[in-house]
Order: C-alpha cells, then sequence, then structure tokens
C-alpha cells in the first residue's frame, strides 16, 4: 500500500469516527449528560476526594511535555532515537497539538459547564443553564470538548497504537481519569466522548505522519 492510499484509509476511518462520535454526543445531549450531572450533584460523588486527585495528571504531563521534548532534541545528538524514545516524543508532540485543537474547538462550539466551579461561571446546575452558544469565546463557555479527555488520548493514543504492548497499562490508567471528569461534574458524558475521539484521531495523524507503524 502506498503513502497516498494509507493516507486516503485514514481520511476514511476519521470521517466514520467523526460521524460516529457526532451521533454519540447528540444521544448524550438530549438524553444522558443532564440526568447524569444532576446524579453526581444529587448524590455527592464530586465530593470524593479520589477522582478529584485523578484529573490532575493530564494538565502536568502537558506542562512537562516541552521539558521531555527539549531533552529528547538534545538526545538526537548521539544518535537515532531508540523506539521507545521515538514514541514518546511524538507523543508529547500529539498532546500539545491535540490540547491547541480542543481550545479551537471550545470557542467554535462554547458549550456551559455541568457546575459552578470558579468565576461565577454560568452552569446547568448554578444556573440553570445549558446547552452551545456557537462562537462565544471564554472560560465560561470551555465544556465541549473535554480538555483532559483529549490530553489523555493524544498521549496515550500514539503508545497505543505504536507500542501495542502499553495497550493494556494506557487504558488501565486513562479509564479512571476519563471516569473522574464526570464523576467531579467537570464535563458531560459527552464532553469526554468528544475530547476522546479528538484527541485520538489526532494521535493517528502524528503516527502516520511519524511514520511510525499502526498495529
Amino acid at each position: 500500500m502506498t503513502t497516498n492510499e494509507e493516507y486516503r484509509n485514514l481520511l476514511r476511518c476519521s470521517l466514520i469516527v467523526a460521524g460516529s462520535c457526532i451521533l454519540a454526543v447528540i444521544i448524550c445531549y438530549f438524553w444522558v449528560d443532564r440526568s447524569v450531572a444532576f446524579f453526581v450533584y444529587d448524590h455527592h460523588i464530586n465530593k470524593i476526594e479520589v477522582f478529584r486527585w485523578l484529573t490532575y495528571p493530564p494538565p502536568e504531563v502537558q506542562n512537562w511535555s516541552a521539558l521531555v521534548l527539549a531533552i529528547l532534541i538534545v538526545r538526537r545528538a548521539w544518535g537515532p532515537f531508540l523506539r521507545w524514545q521515538k514514541v514518546l516524543l511524538v507523543a508529547c508532540i500529539s498532546l500539545i497539538v491535540a490540547d491547541d485543537f480542543r481550545i479551537s474547538l471550545g470557542d467554535v462550539f462554547g458549550r456551559y459547564w455541568p457546575e459552578t466551579w470558579r468565576h461565577d461561571n454560568p452552569s446547568l446546575i448554578g444556573t440553570g443553564t445549558y446547552g452551545f452558544h456557537p462562537f462565544q469565546r471564554g472560560d465560561d463557555v470551555g465544556s465541549f470538548p473535554s480538555g483532559h479527555a483529549c490530553r489523555i488520548f493524544g498521549f496515550a493514543g500514539v503508545w497505543m497504537m505504536a507500542m501495542p504492548g502499553s495497550r493494556v497499562v494506557a487504558i488501565v490508567l486513562s479509564a479512571p481519569m476519563l471516569v473522574s471528569l464526570v464523576a467531579m461534574n467537570y464535563h458531560f458524558v459527552s464532553d469526554v466522548i468528544a475530547g476522546s475521539v479528538l484527541g485520538a484521531l489526532i494521535a493517528a495523524y502524528a503516527v502516520q505522519l511519524a511514520r511510525l507503524k499502526m498495529a
């Protein structure tokens, strides 16, 4: 298969996945998101500290990614990367690009948050505000897609595709962090779905562009 054919196949798969994601988001928007957010609030699930702790790693990994990239760039002067080093390099770049995509899409969709948690932001539970308000910018309308979920799959997705042996570990580490975003009412279910898909798609293209063999 030629490189062009590989990209066409990847594009077709991306469109199918994106279409499925849109359908899932629509279903969650009308029949899942609000009921889950109120369930979390009514049962005080967001008071469980372990869920709060599980939301810390994704932004911390992003914060350290630039330093890791710098170290790897210096390391390259002493010879070709080992496979895991190249995968780490691609994963860090994928994470940073994924988060930038997420910021742009957050401004496009302009969705209010499930709960009021900073600067009196409008929210479903705090002010009864629900829905999308396209092309409104600001932290108070940045719930969709989830930045944490996008970071998680932007980084872990590269490892899962390029290093098959890491899949189980990546899933075991990622799943609780994704659940914690809903359990803390930081995001609606559809936010997490969209963020995960966005991160995974960017990871897939990062793996392809870096010519890492996709398993």
